[in-house]
């Protein structure tokens, strides 16, 4: 996959086709040396322990149109292209937690891509979900909830054309803000 966003996205249907109905994308810089971690956290079905421990093996999957699997097995190389890790840990009944974590400097690193977009698209899609997006930085921290934003709309759908362009430059803003110049090297 060419970016983070993407898989964001693979993952994020991997928790919803596990009946979660709150998913956290959290995306935090930090250290030194300078790491990057993407980690999208679910309250949906989790896994098997052994399942779990083949999980990023190209030819463990739950699909039922074929027999490969690719999203995590691709998340894990690109991770560790960088010199980063994989890590899942998941509990039957309590959800996944999937973080991957990037040498910020590494010349293999992927693009983040568009991370707003494609929450928005998200939110969009599946509406009836929760959805938490944290950002972190030494510097600065944010977050969006779709909850709260549901609440303060008071009847108005969050799917709603205007609600999702402000939802998007908001997380686009939360992102400038947080990161800077330190997203700018990583896109």
């Amino acid at each position: 996959m060419r970016d983070l966003s993407l898989h964001l996205m693979d993952i994020a249907q991997n928790a919803i086709a596990a009946g979660a109905d709150c998913i956290t994308v959290s995306l935090t810089a930090s250290g030194y040396p300078r790491e990057l971690t993407f980690e999208i956290t679910d309250n949906g079905k989790g896994m098997a322990q052994d399942f779990l421990n083949q999980v990023t093996d190209p030819f463990t999957t739950t699909r039922q149109t074929r027999d490969v699997g690719l999203g995590l097995p691709l998340l894990k190389q690109s991770c560790e292209l960088t010199g980063g890790r994989l890590e899942i840990s998941s509990r039957q009944g309590y959800g996944t937690a999937v973080k991957a974590v990037y040498m910020l400097d590494s010349i293999d690193r992927i693009p983040v891509g568009d991370i707003a977009g494609t929450l928005v698209m998200l939110i969009m899609s599946h509406s009836d979900i929760s959805w938490i997006c944290r950002l972190k930085s030494p510097a600065d921290t944010f977050e969006l909830s779709t909850q709260e934003i549901i609440q303060v709309l008071n009847g108005v759908s969050i799917v709603e054309k205007d609600v999702l362009i402000w939802i998007q430059n908001t997380i686009q803003e939360g992102i400038k803000q947080v990161f800077g110049g330190v997203l700018d090297e990583v896109t």
